[in-house]
C-alpha cells in the first residue's frame, strides 16, 4: 500500500530505536508496517480481523 496521506501511529510505550509496529486506521481496513522501514510495504487487514486480533491478545 503506497499512500503518503496515511497517518501511521505507534504505541507511546515503544522505544525510539525504530523496532516497532506502526498502525494506520482506514475506514474499513487497518494498515500495519515496520517502523524501521516507513517507505516499505504495509500489510492491510479488514478492520474486523484487526479487532478480533486485539481481543485475542487481551485474553492471553
Amino acid at each position: 500500500m503506497e499512500d503518503s496521506t496515511l497517518m501511521f501511529r505507534k504505541s507511546s510505550y515503544s522505544a525510539q530505536e525504530g523496532q516497532c509496529v506502526e498502525v494506520a486506521i482506514l475506514p474499513d481496513r487497518i494498515a500495519i508496517r515496520d517502523s524501521k522501514n516507513p517507505t516499505g510495504p504495509a500489510l492491510v487487514f479488514p478492520a474486523t480481523d484487526w479487532m478480533l486480533f486485539l481481543d485475542t491478545l487481551r485474553t492471553v
